[in-house]
């Protein structure tokens, strides 16, 4: 019996956001892994299957029984949130199956299904923030060493990136995004907005636009399901919208029609 694996992102939460590609590997599983909360989000989904949930902190053994438990036969989906391969289990699972030789033409049959990450789906709720270059940096340092986040952060700064933050802070990590925040003002003005989003699509919604120089007043909105997004030295906010214009200013006037073949 030849068992497959599907790492498969649910995107932010809502069923709406997630791909029909998801939805269709986690029918064709007959065992779902998870975190516990990430199984939540599709627990309507699962009803019947084998279900093997986990605490946040069980990574590899979620990995390796994924890995047992498709090599036994099985047909498994090992559930996140968001896109598994932007700080997801997609890179844990390839790293233990090269630990143990694996061979992707004829060994296990994996199948990674891309989800809606939160840089997209919280972009696109406080309006167009990412669009020039961005950069993304995780303020956990449970597995990267703080100091090598610090010098990340100082070259997005530097290269006027905007920024998205994931994981910005937890109840033991306090300190971190406010570093981040002290390196980002060196370069960048008090007024730079910065937006706050909560729960992205889900229930607990909730969305702070602000700026660098009183972002610290929102702390009770940061959290690991939080995520924040530092706009450049050209965004700006609009009617509680986050703008970082493209370029097309500089080229064209937007607020007339250049086309008169258009006109109505």
């Amino acid at each position: 019996m030849v068992g497959k694996l599907f790492i498969v992102g649910v995107g932010p939460g809502h069923h709406d956001h997630m791909t029909f590609r998801a939805k269709q590997a986690i029918e064709e599983s007959d065992t779902i892994v998870g975190y516990e909360t990430y199984v939540n989000l599709v627990q309507d989904l699962i009803d019947g299957k084998e279900i093997y949930r986990y605490a946040m902190t069980q990574e590899v053994e979620r990995a390796h029984q994924c890995i047992d438990l498709a090599k036994s036969g099985k047909i498994v989906s090992l559930v996140s949130s968001g896109d598994p391969g932007i700080y997801g289990m997609a890179g844990l699972i390839y790293e233990t199956l090269a630990e143990q030789g694996w061979d992707p033409k004829s060994g296990l049959s994996v199948e990674i299904i891309p989800g809606v990450s939160a840089l997209n789906s919280c972009a696109s709720i406080i309006g167009s923030p990412l669009m020039t270059d961005f950069a993304v940096v995780s303020m956990s340092d449970l597995l990267v060493p703080w100091e090598i986040i610090v010098k990340r952060v100082e070259a997005a700064a530097q290269g006027d990136f905007v920024i998205v933050i994931y994981n910005p802070s937890s109840k033991k990590r306090i300190h971190q995004l406010q570093d981040t925040r002290k390196i980002l003002l060196k370069h960048r003005k008090p007024s730079t907005p910065v937006a706050i989003i909560k729960g992205a699509f889900r229930e607990t919604q909730s969305v702070v636009l602000t700026d660098l120089d009183n972002m610290e007043n929102y702390a009770d909105k940061l959290g690991m399901i939080s995520t924040v997004i530092v706009g450049n030295s050209s965004t700006y906010n609009y009617k509680d919208l986050m703008i970082n214009p493209r370029g097309y200013k500089s080229k064209y006037n937007l607020k007339e029609q250049t086309n008169p073949e258009l006109k109505v």
